[in-house]
């Protein structure tokens, strides 16, 4: 099975890349890394399937030129990859010289594959040291990144084709301290609330201190998820106002209108930062490019018996991944050119993830993940409708090179164009894998 598209059905210039994240591949226990607030979330019973870790991984530690022949070999142009803070910086403060040499070794070994890195500096391994101190609902997060972006950036900062702050701030913050279902597992409204503010500053801090060095092509990457509402009721139509308020338009309004959605605001009430106003304007500063991350819709109906905000999902029709996500190619057209039209404008866009997790069993030495390239092929061909309809979309990364660890799901679900065997960690280039081999490679 293979694409239904070439690589000349895109814009010229335009990029193919291969995604992943520091704490899912590298292996944490390697290169004198700290502890981060995964691990110890790993550790309390109940928060992670069979309480795995990061520790091995995929060992892209110890095995990086292997998986980045595996992303030349595919004909890829680039590759996404996440710096560590918790091994950069493994108490929060001092810095560890073997996690700077080996992302030195990283940036120069991508290079020498003719591939253009595009780094991510936050991709939600926090030094369990400064989760000690509050983390996200602390204030003084933001010059602690700050401070930690710096370091990175004077290190390998010369060698990156673009630089993204922090990967997803509604599941640094959302997703981690009012759902609780990732670290650090908290399940509180001014958490939350704190959290969705700092994680915002962290950006416009690090934003600036990287402007004032010198770099360029700088950004953040925002994940969308679409919110369908369960039926026509006014009721459920209000539901997933409310969930697309909180998931996506909270990010990105402050980031292009400098400021909040105004019924967010108001459920939280006194629980925002004393303040927070006066931060909007430098978390409104420019951005070079965003990045866009999608997967799925949620179906979303009223739900009088809760708390704000008063909502639950409900199953829907359509086909499913492993990760029960339904699959629905028209959101992520849909949100490319909502960002084009209501928020960006001109700035160009990258998707910077998309992908899909089944059951891939190796059969015969071979992956035949045909639902995978059904996947990529659908929301790729998504990605055309947009450009065609104007939105500036630069390039696509796929998520992920590696089957890897899927945080509070462990390593059961395998996202992967590459299968790996975590017993022996043997890599099987995919079905998928080959696919974008044959649509891309060689040009």
């Amino acid at each position: 099975m293979s694409f239904s598209f070439r690589r000349t059905d895109f814009p010229d210039g335009f990029l193919f890349g291969a995604a992943t994240a520091a704490y899912q591949i590298e292996g944490s226990s390697f290169g004198d890394a700290g502890p981060s607030h995964w691990d110890t979330f790993a550790a309390t019973p109940g928060n992670v399937v069979n309480a795995e870790t990061g520790a091995i991984a995929c060992d892209h530690y110890h095995r990086y030129a292997e998986d980045l022949d595996l992303i030349r070999a595919g004909g890829f142009d680039a590759y996404r990859f996440s710096t560590s803070w918790a091994r950069v910086m493994p108490d929060g403060k001092s810095v560890n010289a073997e996690g700077l040499d080996f992302y030195d070794r990283l940036a120069d070994a991508i290079l020498e594959r003719g591939l253009k890195p595009y780094l991510t500096l936050y991709h939600w391994d926090l030094p369990a040291a400064l989760s000690d101190l509050g983390g996200w609902r602390n204030r003084d997060v933001a010059s602690w990144f700050a401070d930690y972006a710096g370091i990175v950036m004077r290190r390998i900062g010369d060698r990156m084709a673009a630089t993204a702050t922090i990967n997803e701030p509604w599941c640094v913050s959302w997703l981690s301290h009012f759902w609780g279902i990732h670290a650090p597992g908290l399940r509180d409204i001014r958490a939350a609330a704190r959290s969705m503010h700092h994680v915002l500053l962290a950006h416009a801090r690090a934003l600036e201190a990287m402007r004032a060095a010198g770099h360029s092509n700088l950004g953040i990457v925002l994940n969308f998820e679409h919110a369908n509402p369960a039926s026509d009721r006014p009721e459920d139509v209000a539901a997933a106002k409310r969930y697309d308020g909180f998931y996506n338009r909270w990010f990105i309004e402050a980031l292009t209108r400098k400021s909040y959605p105004q019924e967010i605001l108001e459920a939280f009430g006194d629980h925002m930062p004393q303040g927070y106003q006066d931060d909007l304007q430098a978390i409104g500063a420019p951005i070079d490019w965003l990045g866009v991350n999608y997967y799925t819709r949620t179906n979303v109906a009223h739900d009088p018996a809760s708390a704000w905000p008063s909502l639950k999902s409900v199953r829907g029709p359509l086909p499913k991944t492993d990760m029960g996500w339904e699959i629905y190619p028209d959101g992520l057209h849909g949100f490319l050119t909502r960002l084009h039209r209501d928020y960006t404008s001109d700035t160009p866009i990258i998707v910077t993830e998309n992908g899909m997790a089944w059951d891939d069993r190796v059969e015969g030495g071979r992956v035949d993940d045909a639902e995978r390239i059904a996947y990529f092929d659908t929301h790729l061909a998504a990605v055309r409708r947009a450009i065609a309809d104007g939105a500036p979309v630069r390039g696509y990364f796929g998520w992920s090179l590696l089957d890897n660890y899927e945080w509070s799901f462990g390593y059961g679900k395998r996202f992967g164009m590459v299968h790996v065997d975590y017993e022996t960690q043997k890599r099987t280039p995919k079905a998928s894998f080959e696919a974008f081999r044959q649509a891309i490679g060689g040009n």
